[in-house]
């Protein structure tokens, strides 16, 4: 977990011949990628800067979604070297956390006329976002508890077949609980979803929807919470500690194992409220919401160095404004936003495994 600077000179590799074709590949993508936005943006230019300022709005919006739960990934990352691949799911967990609360508020009906939900807009969303981070966290806890904590000396394939096998089984448990068909999230009416703040760009409305505007600012927030909590508090100080040698923090009087749940429960809790913000951002959930954010939350980690925290808020940043803007800005079908994701995933696997912000590993982490 990259917390702190890491104090390990990077290693000085040699040009191999697979270096090379590396190198020639990456600059031939970049070639590539150069000509068609040229192409898009100033021979064909379809589109205006109102339009861009809109993508680039849900870009930050969606990104910071990302950037919650990829934070979940480097925080068990850099605990226990593992990728908790059903950490989408502990995300699914809590949106429903969110939803149901919600349905229960919107069906008390006040004597004024109006249902709790409406009358009382910001103690609903604080009892939605609540229970929303609660689920996740319990999920999140009882998850380390029962699939890994077991396999913790287990070779690396064993975990991330169970993380998998884990992530099915609790799909699949959500499907038969809440059933297959999607949900509609009952937002408080000052919560509308499509009704924001209206700015004029190039003559024409861009909205700032209050739904997205206040699923940014919350990420920001918790997201710099995490960030002192992880650098200023004792327990901080303990996850860094365990991070770095497990058995060294052990001797120290530090409970390795009390650490690890409380970083599952850190990481549920993250999640849960990307859930919630999720649902009353989008609208829609079901027992497969969390699957794809999943993913690409992973995808953002590996982006901004995987163990790494400041690279997995940038990495969910940079890939929610590149999932938006990169389909118009290449000119492909808004239809393949999920390949433009994934495909960043392969090139950073292929060209930079550390990430932007990542360290060079030592032996013991690769």
């Amino acid at each position: 977990m990259s917390m702190t600077k890491s104090s390990v000179q990077p290693i000085q590799k040699p040009w191999t011949s697979g270096r090379v074709i590396r190198l020639v590949l990456a600059i031939i993508v970049i070639a590539l990628l150069l000509w068609r936005l040229y192409t898009v943006l100033v021979v064909q230019a379809d589109y205006g800067p109102e339009t861009w300022v809109r993508f680039s709005i849900s870009g930050l919006i969606i990104g910071g979604m990302y950037a919650l739960i990829a934070i979940g990934y480097t925080l068990v990352y850099g605990i226990l070297f593992m990728i908790n691949f059903a950490h989408g799911e502990v995300m699914m967990i809590g949106a429903f956390g969110g939803y149901f609360i919600f349905e229960l508020l919107s069906s008390i009906v006040l004597s004024n006329g109006q249902t709790f939900n409406d009358a009382n807009p910001a103690l609903s969303i604080i009892l939605a976002f609540a229970a929303g981070g609660t689920a996740s966290a319990v999920a999140g806890y009882f998850l380390e508890r029962i699939a890994y904590r077991p396999l913790r000396k287990a070779p690396r394939l064993i975990l991330l077949i169970t993380a998998i096998g884990a992530s099915t089984f609790l799909q699949n448990a959500a499907m038969l609980l809440f059933g297959p068909q999607r949900r509609d999230y009952t937002n408080p009416e000052a919560l509308t979803r499509g009704s924001g703040w209206t700015v004029v760009i190039n003559n024409s409305n861009v909205t700032l929807t209050y739904t997205g505007v206040m699923s940014f600012v919350l990420s920001i927030i918790l997201m710099a919470a995490l960030y002192y909590i992880v650098q200023r508090t004792k327990l901080g100080r303990a996850m860094r500690a365990v991070s770095q040698d497990k058995n060294s923090a052990a001797l120290m009087g530090i409970d390795v194992d009390d650490v690890i749940s409380k970083t599952f429960i850190i990481s549920g809790l993250l999640a849960g409220a990307a859930g919630v913000m999720w649902g009353i951002h989008n609208g829609l959930v079901n027992h497969y919401t969390g699957f794809l954010p999943g993913i690409k939350a992973f995808t953002a980690a590996v982006l901004g160095g995987i163990g790494n925290i400041p690279g997995a808020m940038v990495g969910g940043m940079v890939l929610g404004i590149v999932e938006s803007v990169g389909p118009a800005a290449l000119g492909l079908d808004f239809q393949l936003k999920d390949v433009i994701a994934f495909t960043i995933l392969i090139l950073m696997l292929l060209f930079r495994p550390s990430g932007l912000l990542g360290e060079a590993l030592t032996e013991e982490k690769l």
